[in-house]
């Protein structure tokens, strides 16, 4: 059994569908699932274990992957991480996205995994499938299970 932290936020509730659908997967693995919704409200907490972030993208400013485009809605999460040690046991990111937004799918994980020194883990779109989730979750225990950025 392991323990399994995750720290998500969810807008539109594409987010929290698919942390539904991770549930499952680490019910069938015999996991300690811990997903917690990190938003404006968040309290910060100090993080004492290795967790991943799931992070949807929200933009705004243009078409394209550059400074004039921003993230929108996704910002508490960045700030929690950055608080004190707290991006420390971050172990990775995992995005999601609408792909027809071409070149700005997943463009906040990207984003998040350059700027905290972590791995990109995967993507899946929208709210993701069970399929995306079974391929994904044994990711997150792998990420979870390693010592990058410790």
């Amino acid at each position: 059994m392991s323990q399994v932290n995750v720290l998500y936020t969810s807008t539109e509730g594409n987010t929290e569908a698919f942390i539904d659908k991770l549930a499952l997967e680490a019910e069938k693995a015999g996991d300690d699932f811990h997903p917690r919704a990190i938003g404006d409200e968040t309290e910060v907490a100090v993080e004492k274990q290795p967790y991943v972030a799931l992070v949807p993208t929200y933009l705004t400013g243009g078409t394209g992957t550059g400074p004039e485009v921003t993230e929108i809605f996704t910002n508490a999460l960045g700030e929690y991480i950055e608080e004190g040690n707290n991006q420390r046991y971050l172990r990775g990111v995992i995005g999601s996205g609408n792909r027809n937004f071409n070149d700005q799918y997943i463009l906040t994980a990207k984003r998040y995994a350059k700027k905290f020194n972590v791995p990109l883990i995967d993507h899946y779109e929208l709210r993701g499938s069970k399929f995306d989730a079974a391929r994904i979750y044994p990711k997150i225990k792998a990420a979870l299970e390693s010592k990058h950025g410790a």
